[in-house]
């Protein structure tokens, strides 16, 4: 079995602060895939921001204070690659990828549209290009899982009032056509979905009205495994009985033999 976790953890020393390292190192976890680092190299090399026992691997944003992902890993990958090849967010530090000898691991960061049409747009783009690199990914020889804050809701089961968001960045017509291309048309499979059916399984809660308590919240985490790998995970999970972030750890088992 092979464990990975995924967080966006907004702000990479904030869930230190909370105790993210705290509680994974109870995790018996094999790889860690971490977005919205929001930080610099020189900022997280103190070793609150390593996790004992694995190798770590960052590719921040240019820009300080935002974005940035990072995979750590106990084994040492044979190959880890920064970016996918796409100038405008290469720069953002969105992706970052970690090949191993029987299969490979992606952590991303998808753009939220949220603040602004400008942004919107931006995240259309990104799509677009990402897909591309999808596809590219499934004529490598090896499987891939992507893991990662996707910020699109598949369906209305993935977020409490669906009726009210179908205007808004994260579920508008076009981004859940996007997601239903990504599985029926090019082959990738929600690994979460294959174990757990059920609603309200969600990862992402606003701060605002108390969402969280009330688990008004949203799905938009998702660890995305190419088709090899469709009938892979034994065991999902999210956790919720801390909080390191807005977000919550999503956590996959996988049978890799």
């Amino acid at each position: 079995m092979v464990r990975i976790v995924s967080l966006n953890v907004n702000g990479l020393r904030s869930g230190v602060r909370k105790g993210f390292f705290h509680w994974f190192r109870r995790q018996r976890a094999d790889i860690l895939c971490l977005q919205e680092l929001k930080a610099r190299p020189h900022q997280i090399e103190d070793s609150s921001f390593h996790a004992r026992g694995f190798k770590r691997y960052l590719f921040c944003a240019q820009r300080p204070g935002y974005s940035g992902v990072a995979i750590y890993s106990r084994a040492e990958p044979r190959e880890v690659i920064e970016g996918y090849g796409n100038a405008e967010f290469d720069g953002e530090g969105r992706y970052i990828e970690a090949v191993f000898d029987t299969f490979g691991v992606v952590s991303a960061y998808f753009p939220s549209g949220s603040s602004g049409p400008a942004r919107q747009e931006a995240k259309f783009r990104f799509l677009e290009s990402f897909e591309a690199h999808m596809v590219e990914l499934l004529a490598r020889p090896i499987p891939f899982i992507i893991c990662g804050d996707v910020n699109i809701a598949h369906r209305k089961i993935d977020l409490k009032n669906w009726r009210g968001n179908q205007k808004n960045s994260g579920f508008t017509p076009e981004e859940r056509a996007w997601m239903d291309h990504i599985f029926d048309d090019i082959g990738y499979v929600d690994a979460f979905r294959t174990v757990n059916p059920e609603p309200e399984q969600y990862t992402w809660w606003s701060n605002r009205g108390r969402a969280r308590e009330k688990n008004v919240g949203w799905r938009i985490d998702y660890q995305l495994v190419t088709p090899e790998l469709r009938n892979a995970a034994r065991a999902v999970s999210i956790y919720k009985r801390k909080f390191f972030s807005d977000h919550a750890p999503l956590i996959v088992d996988y049978d890799l033999a």
